[in-house]
């Protein structure tokens, strides 16, 4: 390997590690945020300020166009998006930082599952034994084996939070498609990011309704939670992945952003002093260790990320 091949990849991985421990930022700030923020009105500020941002870079650029291709993927892809982080908002207020960082990540075992039936590809046994472990990880971090949980409100809210990385799987399989165009430059990915943006924050907007009268009271430190979300914890990581992307494989971008997972939980802990139980912990290992063994050798799909 060339001193420059190599450089570019050390880079890659620096970016890649940095996107992930980015976007782990975005738990438990979202969690203290939704302490006093509507939900609904705190994912829909979140996405106008990340809009807004890639408007900007775009018209710096100056590559704004009306005219896009693949309308119909794009618009897909935003609704697709937008669902998830409905889901992601709606359940958190009931279920921990920690607990949401897991169960969302858990999108690249549904990667696994949906990829056979979507895209033809093989479900090897690694994969299956991958699975099981997520299985296995989910019962433990979402029950602590106490199987009275099972009645409890909080389970609504996980179910919802695994919903949204089944959401975000399929946004994955479809959005290879559309990454491809990452290959041309960047200012070409920003194009496709901001339209598929565009339409995840209409698919956003009909909920706002549900808000209430306290939609537009937001304080100054609200603002600060809706702008690091918006931009630190979405335009900048992204942008990063991308980078990062471009030297690495799939299966080894997807691995390196288990970064999400640990910041996520030593945010949980340090800041929100989120309880971390045997079982907990072991349930964490058990999805990590799934994460990691339907990632390994998937080099056919390249996994795009929106926390």
């Amino acid at each position: 390997m060339s001193k420059i091949a190599s450089s570019n990849k050390a880079k890659a991985v620096f970016f890649t590690l940095l996107a992930g421990g980015l976007w782990g930022t975005s738990f438990p700030i979202i969690k203290i945020g939704l302490n006093t923020i509507d939900p609904f009105a705190f994912v829909f500020w979140r996405f106008l300020v990340s809009l807004l941002t890639l408007f900007v870079i775009m018209l710096v650029l100056g590559k704004v166009k009306l005219e896009f291709s693949n309308k119909k993927l794009i618009v897909f892809l935003g609704i697709a998006n937008g669902a998830g982080y409905l889901l992601q908002y709606a359940g958190m207020p009931y279920t921990t930082a920690a607990k949401a960082a897991l169960f969302i990540n858990l999108s690249a075992m549904w990667v696994a599952i949906l990829s056979p039936k979507l895209l033809g590809e093989k479900m090897s046994p690694q994969k299956i034994v991958g699975v099981l472990f997520g299985l296995v990880g989910i019962v433990f971090v979402s029950t602590n084996l106490d199987f009275a949980a099972l009645t409890q409100g909080q389970l609504v809210a996980d179910a919802a939070l695994v919903i949204s990385g089944i959401t975000w799987a399929i946004f994955m399989i479809y959005n290879k498609h559309a990454l491809t165009i990452a290959e041309d430059s960047t200012s070409a990915t920003f194009q496709v990011m901001t339209w598929v943006l565009f339409f995840t924050l209409l698919s956003i907007m009909p909920f706002t309704v549900l808000s209430g009268p306290g939609f537009f009271s937001v304080s100054g430190w609200e603002w600060g939670a809706i702008i690091w979300t918006g931009i630190v914890c979405w335009v900048i990581p992204y942008y990063f992945w991308l980078e990062g992307l471009k030297h690495l494989s799939a299966s080894t971008s997807t691995i390196l952003l288990l970064s999400e997972i640990v910041v996520a939980f030593i945010g949980s802990v340090a800041i929100l002093k989120e309880p971390i139980t045997v079982f907990s912990t072991i349930g964490a290992f058990f999805i990590v260790i799934a994460i990691s063994l339907v990632s390994v050798k998937n080099q056919k799909l390249r996994l795009g990320k929106t926390e």
